[in-house]
């Protein structure tokens, strides 16, 4: 006989056995070996924006190639995810997260090596062809490790935190390896991480894969991969040049085009990339759509706030970085909270009122003035907000996990990692666009306060969008009968 438990709010089929309540000596080693590497992908999507100008002058871009650097990662990181999230549960999800860690390891000493700016290219499009392979996998490996409960969502949330700490950290790093060594110090420093978890992770990482092994669905694949490349290209393209530009517009076009046929694909395919089922589910549904939000939000704001330091407060790089460590132990504090939250309360609880907490803290920073003494106000701020977001990023992570089987867990961490990197990939761009706007040009210091001010205002109604989702699509029919 079939039956079902409540996991924090989403209904959810029962585990044949008891799963365990605390970690063991075992169980410990696979969460830090996961997290460290976790940790490490996250480092990379931000390490290196500090450090382009300094990378531009010692290669010598072009200031209108400069963008390249970081939109050669974000492509492939965005654009291979939900593929390579598949091709682990065909192949097997350990394999291809120590093949990934591997090519992360050697691309990052190729690029930390390179005397010109198409090696530092190449470099970059394999690191992003890593970290769309080994996210997934890595995520996927934690939650077939960590049986649902209270260990999948401690493991979840200290897995969310380090993530949201890792870009932050990024940040941080990359002004200060470029300030006091060399921005190839921002590269060097994967590789000893990578070996360091390529000779403990086969120890104790059991592989995980389905029984049977499907035919890979490749129009499924082709369509849903070059869909998000051109759809990540048009929001790079449309952050640089505005959103009317003929680039930007076509390939957003474009994309949204192939995501729609990918759809009626998948509806047709005997063995779907992704079934057509687990899209209507309605956590995996609205449990994405709520990670790209809370990814777009809160990396976005540290673009604006970057912005804000340096262009209104005239701080430097590696001061504006260290000024996001309070964020980051925000983030750090915040996963820590989650799971009690959810043990306590519920899943979508969590979502709600950390959605809330992050926007009245975002809503906050529209009080930032033109003087250093804002900074009373913005660290407050921000290591509050950064806790909402992450009570918010480990509450879809629970969400869009939780009530498929093993073997879908591949699939479903692919497309929480999915969204997780369209979202970073997103935010910026989005605001960029809108100070663009808003500033009409203008450069000085009280015109970019301005555009912040705008693009943060629409950042905290982004974050109450959200809570608007979590509370009423998330919510299951007891609880909408007992309201």
């Amino acid at each position: 006989m079939s039956i079902t438990t409540s996991v924090s709010g989403v209904e959810a089929p029962a585990s044949a056995a008891t799963p365990p309540q605390r970690l063991t000596g075992r169980l410990k080693v696979i969460l830090a070996v996961l997290l460290v590497a976790q940790f490490m992908l996250a480092v990379d999507f931000s390490i290196l924006n500090v450090a382009l100008p300094a990378i531009g002058d010692g290669l010598g871009f072009s200031l209108s190639n400069l963008q390249w650097i970081a939109t050669a990662f974000a492509l492939s990181a965005a654009g291979f995810t939900l593929f390579f999230g598949r091709v682990g549960d065909l192949i097997g999800r350990k394999r291809i997260f120590l093949g990934s860690l591997g090519l992360l390891g050697l691309a990052s000493l190729v690029g930390g090596l390179a005397t010109s700016p198409e090696i530092l290219i190449i470099a970059r499009v394999a690191q992003g062809l890593a970290t769309a392979a080994a996210t997934p996998a890595g995520l996927a490996l934690l939650t077939t490790s960590f049986p649902e409960g209270p260990l999948r969502q401690k493991a979840l949330g200290l897995n969310g935190a380090l993530m949201s700490a890792g870009f932050t950290a990024g940040a941080v790093l990359g002004g200060v390896l470029t300030d006091l060594l060399s921005w190839r110090w921002a590269f060097f420093l994967n590789v000893p991480v990578a070996i360091a978890v390529l000779l403990i992770a086969p120890t104790v990482i059991t592989e995980s894969r389905p029984t049977q092994r499907p035919k890979m669905d490749l129009p499924g694949a082709l369509s849903v991969t070059l869909g998000l490349l051109a759809l990540v290209f048009g929001l790079t393209q449309a952050g640089e040049h505005g959103w009317t530009h003929p680039v930007a517009l076509v390939s957003l076009l474009v994309g949204a085009a192939l995501l729609v046929a990918f759809y009626f694909i998948e509806r047709k395919a005997a063995q779907p990339l992704v079934p057509v089922h687990v899209l209507r589910k309605r956590t995996v549904a609205w449990g994405n759509v709520l990670g790209m939000l809370a990814f777009v939000t809160e990396t976005s704001l540290v673009y604006l706030l970057t912005l804000y330091m340096q262009k209104t407060l005239g701080f430097s790089a590696m001061t504006a970085g260290i000024s996001f460590g309070v964020l980051g132990v925000g983030t750090v504090v915040g996963g820590m909270l989650a799971p009690k939250v959810i043990a306590r309360t519920s899943t979508i609880t969590t979502l709600v009122a950390g959605g809330l907490l992050q926007a009245v803290f975002t809503m906050v920073l529209l009080l930032l003035g033109d003087t250093s003494a804002s900074m009373a106000l913005l660290l407050p701020a921000t290591f509050l907000g950064g806790v909402g977001n992450m009570l918010v990023i480990v509450g879809f992570m629970v969400t869009a996990t939780t009530g498929l089987p093993d073997h879908e867990q591949g699939l479903a961490t692919g497309l929480a990692s999915m969204s997780q990197q369209v979202g970073i990939t997103m935010g910026t761009p989005i605001m960029s666009a809108i100070v663009t706007a808003a500033t009409a040009g203008a450069v000085t210091g009280a015109a970019i306060l301005h555009g912040v001010t705008i693009a943060i205002a629409v950042n905290a109604a982004l974050v109450l969008l959200g809570v608007l989702i979590a509370a009423v699509a998330l919510r299951t029919k007891k609880q909408a009968a007992r309201t």
